[in-house]
């Protein structure tokens, strides 16, 4: 007989140890996936029959009942940031996307590894049918778990080039590109770029963008010209002093976020610098806030409705469907010309 804890109903971690295999494997066998090996699937089912383990998410399908509810994770551990407009802007979209179906929709924050464990034991005991990620960082690896305890999962973006489960995310790279290469276009030169946090994969991608622009036209970036902001406000208006102070020089700037760039105008006022003759600006996302800067922030435009109305769509057929590939849905951009450069 297995190692059990006493009176504890059997985990699935207890049955892979059990049957000698990963978590992924077990629940792949539990959800009937195809690939894995015969005497593999036999070992899992011996394992499953002697712990006498009910797999919450099976035993709930066989049932035909379901919660009715998708949990929308927000894993962004500065709760600071959530003031920001990506959060509600995000949080509204998915909400009109699910309007129109019997879906709850639960809002969570997920951090450290303790609250990791704890929401997947949650969402795999039946409380909701599917999860929606969003603000992930490079090594956060709660989408893994959600993936081998077999619960359909859909990102907002990517956590690196080679990511495997399904996500939803905006061209960045290439919408980046063409905030610079407008720029260099209206004669501006020296172009200066303030990123995200660049342990996020969104911050790296708007990075390069801004990179192959200034390469394409044989401009050499100056290490005076990169500065490192966190997306928010705050973070763009201490940036941009940081530039002007390195490099008075500096005739344009490329702000990674509406919100950087909100705060890269009043540092530039601050500074006596005059937008857009002195310095261009331009930001990334074209939220409500790019219409009420002064002046109205020229940005990228990001279709933030049709990644919420995407992410949504994909998280439905997942849990209908169980399809044995992921998705990777990449959608366009656009940049909106309005008076800051």
């Amino acid at each position: 007989m297995g190692k059990q804890r006493p009176g504890a109903a059997p985990t699935l971690e207890e049955v892979a140890a059990l049957a000698g295999v990963g978590r992924g494997t077990v629940s792949r066998v539990i959800n009937n996936v195809a690939g894995v090996k015969d005497s593999t699937r036999r070992a899992v089912q011996r394992a499953i029959a002697e712990l006498g383990y009910v797999p919450n998410l099976a035993a709930r399908s066989l049932a035909g009942r379901r919660a009715d509810a998708v949990a929308l994770v927000m894993t962004e551990p500065d709760w600071r940031k959530f003031g920001e407009p990506f959060f509600s802007e995000t949080i509204r979209s998915v909400g009109d996307a699910l309007t129109d179906t019997k879906m709850q929709l639960l809002l969570t924050q997920v951090r450290t590894d303790a609250e990791r464990r704890r929401f997947v034991e949650y969402a795999r005991g039946g409380r909701v049918d599917g999860v929606l990620l969003m603000s992930l960082h490079a090594e956060d690896p709660l989408p893994d778990m959600l993936a081998d305890a077999g619960l359909p999962t859909v990102m907002l973006g990517r956590r690196s080039g080679d990511e495997s489960i399904s996500y939803v995310d905006a061209d960045n790279t290439g919408g980046a590109r063409s905030a610079v290469d407008h720029l260099l276009s209206s004669g501006r030169s020296a172009v200066a770029t303030i990123t995200g946090p660049l342990d996020m994969y969104v911050a790296q991608c708007r990075l390069r963008g801004y990179r192959e622009a200034l390469d394409r036209a044989g401009v050499e970036v100056k290490p005076s010209w990169v500065v490192e902001g966190d997306f928010t406000e705050q973070s763009g208006r201490a940036a941009m002093a940081e530039i002007i102070a390195r490099d008075p020089e500096v005739d344009a700037v490329f702000a990674a976020s509406d919100g950087m760039a909100a705060g890269a105008l009043n540092a530039l006022r601050a500074a006596g610098r005059q937008v857009p003759r002195d310095v261009a600006v331009v930001g990334f996302d074209d939220f409500l806030l790019a219409q009420h800067t002064d002046p109205r922030l020229t940005t990228v435009r990001q279709p933030i409705e049709e990644i919420g109305r995407t992410m949504v769509r994909l998280l439905l057929e997942e849990m209908e469907e169980s399809p044995v590939a992921w998705r990777h849905v990449v959608l366009r951009t656009e940049l909106v010309l309005r008076d800051s450069g």
